[in-house]
Parts: structure tokens; sequence; C-alpha cells
């Protein structure tokens, strides 16, 4: 039977991740980065398309686990028969190559244990040649390379294209196993001390998380979800990508499965925000400068998305070999999306250039050249109709949010001169830009009749990415066009408690067949405005019900099916974590706990 998405947790290294079961298994794993193939990928496959179990001997789910702290390394246990086992997984922030550590300790009686391994490279497609060197066991194909090593007693075989193997501890005794890759053309990299790599990984983390300057409501829950953001962003360049998985389905057995490990302009300025409240100059300084390589060039050329690397060329291809989660095909990799016109992103790397100076970022010359070259490209094209927020992939239109976050661009621009005339740069030419775009927007993307903003000029469906109207400045809380859009947001996008991006009923608005499950970044927004709008007491109860959709170690996915009462989506995902800070910031600002 196939997990469940919020069966599993994450670990990582700041350069890829893992996702490991309540079962015991690494079902997810792309080495040597987020983006590399995968060498386990029965998530979207089965086991045969590889995987690592360490369990007791014919054991099903764990009986519990949890992170360690304020840290990303698990701790999972069994309680058996015989007695009580723990496993502890983690990646340590890497040297020269990622290591996957797995602690086998006895907590009380014996516990026979098992470890079994496949690994199949190139998303499961490739069978490795394995060998022994040294006493350890070498995975060979291609241009990867895998070593296995464990304690020398452990008793270790291979049957089946599966490597095998069988101990037993008693209370107090530790098993430790590391896999190792490196590429196969390569010597083998310096092997590292699983217990020491478990003290320093364990001292790195509450490092980090120390630094954290968040006090208010909810704080586990808060620093939970900064340090999945953390643990999404790409150490060398300070990329940050959308979530580390591809095709987790966004409706069980439909068709909406795309590749989310790579750095989505919007998701990484808004993950951005969530670390700035939290007082983390240093990722908002990494990502800026990941930024400015980037998107170096003709602003013309600005893409949506980029590799962690600032990779251009991201070609989305269907893996036919991968049945997909439960049969939701096709799996892909790549994302043609990064074709699309999406005006909103000009906006909010505006937004969050700015969010980085008023936070105390040292500001650059070069940087605010970018912006102002960007917004003299988009000051050009912000009349056309783009694919918008959600990509769609149907017929271009006026989004209306992205109209609002061209304004949101001048806007930007405008606070940023009257802060610092110094600076090159119009202000009144951006001024008149903000005005033409907020009368634009207000006369066409508003539907008087219903008093509500639409999805686009025109339409009369709705979007949930109207509920951000308040938050980014367009028009204040208290205007009755933005009560209107929240009320009318609660009434027709609410699906079992919580909301959609917009309706995928009726005509195809999207370009694609079939629903979706609701989203819950959406929900969080929705929140936001309930609370800027005044219903803090509607705005604390579905903030309540949102932590209550965290799985065991307080992990969220892109979406939830109400109905079936279940995460959908890639996993972990920045959005929904994002999503969580502002909300329990927003919340806290008053120093009442919600």
């Amino acid at each position: 039977m196939t997990p469940r998405i919020e069966d599993y947790a994450l670990i990582g290294d700041l350069q890829t991740a893992a996702l490991v079961g309540r079962n015991g298994s690494i079902d997810w794993l792309c080495l040597p980065r987020f983006d590399s193939a995968a060498c386990f990928a029965a998530l979207l496959g089965d086991e045969d398309n590889g995987h690592w179990r360490i369990a007791p001997k014919d054991a099903g789910d764990s009986t519990r686990r949890s992170y360690v702290g304020d840290t990303l390394v698990l701790e999972t246990v069994w309680e058996t028969r015989t007695g009580t086992v723990k496993v502890t997984d983690f990646m340590p922030q890497r040297d020269t190559a990622p290591d996957i550590v797995r602690i086998v300790e006895g907590v009380s009686g014996t516990v026979e244990m098992r470890s079994t391994l496949r690994l199949r490279f190139d998303y499961g497609s490739v069978v490795p040649w394995m060998r022994r060197s040294d006493g350890h066991r070498v995975a060979v194909a291609g241009p990867d390379s895998v070593w296995l090593r464990s304690e020398p007693h452990v008793k270790t075989w291979g049957q089946h294209f599966t490597t095998f193997s069988s101990f037993t501890v008693g209370a107090g005794e530790k098993v430790a196993f590391v896999l190792t890759w490196h590429p196969s053309h390569k010597e083998r990299p310096d092997l590292i001390d699983p217990y020491e790599a478990l003290e320093q990984s364990l001292e790195d983390w509450r490092e980090w998380s120390a630094r954290c300057r968040y006090e208010g409501p909810h704080r586990d829950a808060v620093m939970r979800s900064l340090i999945t953001l953390k643990a999404l962003i790409y150490a060398p360049t300070g990329g940050i990508i959308a979530a580390p998985t591809t095709s987790l389905p966004e409706e069980i057995g439909g068709v909406r499965n795309w590749d989310y490990r790579y750095c989505w302009l919007r998701d990484s300025t808004l993950v951005l925000g969530a670390l700035l409240s939290a007082g983390y100059l240093e990722e908002a300084a990494a990502w800026r400068d990941w930024l400015l390589r980037a998107v170096a060039g003709d602003p013309a050329d600005l893409q949506i998305m980029y590799g962690v690397g600032g990779e251009r060329r991201l070609p989305e291809t269907e893996l036919s070999w991968l049945r997909g989660y439960e049969g939701s095909s096709p799996v892909r990799t790549g994302n043609e999306a990064v074709e699309q016109l999406q005006l909103d992103v000009y906006g909010e790397v505006m937004d969050s250039l700015h969010l980085a100076r008023a936070a105390g970022l040292p500001a650059t010359s070069h940087a605010w050249k970018l912006q102002l070259s960007l917004l003299g490209f988009l000051e050009s094209r912000w009349r056309e109709p783009d694919e918008g927020l959600w990509e769609v992939r149907g017929p271009r239109r006026h989004f209306t949010h992205s109209k609002v976050m061209a304004w949101v661009a001048a806007d930007r621009a405008v606070r940023t001169l009257e802060d610092d005339p110094s600076l090159p740069g119009d202000v009144a030419r951006w001024r008149a830009m903000r005005d033409e775009v907020h009368d634009e927007v207000c006369a066409k993307g508003y539907d008087p009749v219903r008093n509500t903003f639409t999805q686009s000029y025109g339409s009369d469906e709705l979007d949930a990415a109207a509920l951000l109207i308040p938050q980014v400045g367009f028009l204040p809380p208290d205007d009755p066009r933005v009560v209107g859009t929240v009320d009318a947001v609660r009434d027709e996008l609410m699906h079992g408690g919580f909301v959609r991006r917009y309706s995928t009923e009726g005509p195809l608005v999207d370009g694609l067949p079939g629903g979706e499950g609701t989203f819950l970044v959406c929900s969080f927004w929705l929140a936001d405005a309930l609370r800027m709008t005044g219903r803090r007491e509607e705005a604390e109860e579905l903030f309540a019900r949102l932590l209550d959709l965290r799985n065991d170690v307080g992990l969220l996915s892109e979406e939830y099916d109400p109905v079936a009462g279940r995460q959908l989506g890639n996993f972990p995902q920045a959005f929904s974590h994002i999503g969580l800070v502002g909300t329990a910031v927003l919340l806290g600002k008053d120093g009442t706990a919600p």
C-alpha cells in the first residue's frame, strides 16, 4: 500500500533532501542536488524503483517519530513484542559529498532488524552494478557511484539486485549505516564518522535555530516551518526551491503533476519575507546575490523560475516507466511553465528587495540598477495579458493579481526613491505608472454588482489571490471593496473549511482537465485577510484548523483534500510554510495569542 503524502518526514543537507516514511523507508532522494535524477523513486512508482528501508523484521509503521528539538535530525521509534528500537536519520551538511546516516539504537529488550537497499539510478530506471570494496558495498552505473558501509559484524548480502542486512540490537547498542554518493569517475571521498556527524548536525541546526527572533504565538510551529524553509535553500548559491519533489498529484489519479524542484522567483521572494520576519538576514543576502546572477541580462529575458544554480533551460519531460503516485500520471521532470509570461513576478521581486533594504540588508548599486531595469520593462508590458500567478496552460488573460503586482512594483520604486532621494530614478514617472495601474484595476478588475475583485478583467471567476490586495497595500483593509472580496472568497471558494485557488468546475479556466484540492497558502491568506478586516476570531479559528492539518512532524504539502482528509501536491511545500509563518506573525502582532 502506498503511504500517504503526510506519512513522510524530511531530512536534508541544504543541497538535496530525502523523504522518510513512517515505515522507515526512504522512498525519495535525488543526488547530488535537489533537481538531480532520483536514486530512490519508490514514491512515484514502487519498491523496484528504488528505496532504502531500515526497520524491525516484519514490522509495519513505527510507533512514533519526531525531530530532535529545533533540528532536521529525525528519530523514529518502534515498540515491538521483544523490545524497543530507535532509528536516527539525518544528512550532515556536506563537506565534499552527500551522505545519508542512519543510526539504529536499542532502547530496551532485543530487536531483530532488517535493512533493504534497492538503488535504482535515473528515477528508478537503471539498476547499478554492485561489488565489494574494502568491506563496503559499491554501486556504480554511468555517472553515479554510491558506497554503503555499516558495522563489521552486520551480516550483509546481495539478492535480486538488492542489498540486505540483518542484525540484532539490545538496549544501549548502536549500529550505524552510511550511504555516500560521488561521481563514478572520481575516487571515493573521505569517510565520515557517523556518530561525530550526528553531534555536528545537531549543533549546526541548533545554532541556526537559536538565531530566530520570533517570540510570538505558536513558536514551535513557526520554528518548524522556518527549518523546513531553510532546508529548501540550495546552500552553494542561495537559490530557494518550491519543494523537493516532483509530480505528487493535486488530484489522486489526475494529471496536475508538476516538478517543483526549481527556484520560482515568486516563491523565493515570499520565503525571503518569512525568513526576514524571523531575523535571518544572511539567507536574504544569499538569495539577493543568487537573484542578481540568475536574472542578469536583458529584463525581457526574465524567467519566472530558474535552476538552483541559475540555469535557464528546464525542459519538461515525461517519465513513462514510473506509474505515478497512486497511479497519478504522467510523472514529469522539468517545467514548461518556465516559458510563460507572468507579470506579477516583477512586483514580487521589487517588493522583496524593498523589504530586504528596510530590514537592514546593505543596499548595492547593482541591485537598484536591476530594479530600475525590470521596472522599465514592466512599464512597457504591464498592459498585456499573461498566464498569471497560477501558471494557467490556457489562453493568456488580464489577470487582476498580475496588474495589482505591477502596481506593487511601481509603488516600491516610488517608496525607495522617497526614502533615499540620492538614488537615480524618475519618481514622478513611477508615480504616474502606479496611478494608471491602480485606476485600471479598480475599473476593470472589480465587479461592482457583486462587490468583489475578480480573477481577470471581465470575468465572473473569483481568485484567492485577490486576498493579497490589502497585504500589499493596494487598498486599505477597511475599504468596502476589500471587505466584499474577502466575503466573496469565503462564500464561494471555501470547500470543506479551506480555500481553493479558483473554481475548476465548468469551462476550463486553466487549460487542464480534472480538479484539485484546497490550496493551503490561500487558506492562510484568508486568515490574514480576516484578521486585517477586523474579524480576528474567524482568523484564529481558521488558523487553528490549518495547524491541525500538519503531519506528526509539522510538515505541510501544497494542498489538502477535505473529503478524503489527506494532503496533496508536492511535499513539503515552501508556499504552505510561508503562509503559516506569515499568519502567525500577523496574529501575534498585538501581543495577544490566538
